[in-house]
């Protein structure tokens, strides 16, 4: 897979920040609310990519009642603290800077509340990377990855979907870019394994950093080198 893409759709948690602390704790916040006790941060990890709501869902087989709750309990601790527990993974920063300098333009489609999206990239200075931040509602009007990234492209007036991709570590964010007729990127650095993405149906998958960087630079660095 090598194409010379106009339009980069990012994922945001575990793509380009490891979120684990601020989200996890959060969790753990919000399941001691319900009784719950759950010492081993690593066990709340499948809370990373998918929407909230859908994973309290399917592993602790909450009611809806008890699902708005979490999620209110959630946010709760989020919003003070646990936004700031985050860390950009190390090169993101110069492949943005990167891609930018080679005209590339760039939007963030993740199924975070759109104002915590914003917030964590304006705080680690990545904001100004981005034409566009797109994320979900805290209604939850707007909360699958498929609903995120639709929006994203509308927004932007993205019809000539050959010229865009979608990044992102777990097979949410490689099944909504395949359902809104785009390529996809899966990347193994964050929270979803190489199995999980490949199954998912990702054009690429790239373990590393560097191996994304080759794969949307190659192009236009032989093109340079001629």
């Amino acid at each position: 897979m090598q194409k010379n893409y106009q339009y980069i759709l990012w994922d945001l948690d575990g793509t380009l920040t490891d979120p684990m602390v601020g989200i996890t704790k959060s969790v753990q916040y919000a399941l001691q609310c319900q009784g719950i006790v759950q010492e081993d941060l690593r066990e709340l990890c499948s809370f990373i990519g998918p929407p909230l709501a859908d994973t309290f869902r399917e592993l602790y087989h909450f009611s809806e009642l008890q699902i708005r709750e979490a999620v209110r309990k959630y946010r709760e601790r989020f919003s003070i603290v646990g936004w700031r527990e985050n860390v950009v993974y190390p090169g993101i920063p110069e492949l943005l800077k990167q891609l930018c300098e080679n005209g590339k333009c760039m939007m963030v489609a993740t199924s975070k509340p759109e104002e915590f999206a914003r917030q964590i990239l304006e705080y680690f200075q990545l904001a100004d990377y981005f034409t566009f931040i797109g994320g979900a509602t805290l209604d939850g009007v707007r909360s699958r990855k498929e609903e995120v990234i639709a929006y994203v492209l509308d927004a932007n007036g993205i019809s000539c979907l050959s010229e865009a991709v979608m990044i992102g570590d777990r097979k949410y964010d490689i099944y909504g870019g395949r359902q809104c007729g785009l390529d996809t990127i899966g990347v193994g650095y964050g929270y979803g394994s190489l199995q999980e993405l490949e199954e998912a149906g990702a054009d690429a998958v790239v373990e590393t950093i560097a191996d994304l960087k080759h794969l949307l630079l190659l192009k236009k660095e032989k093109q340079l080198r001629k």
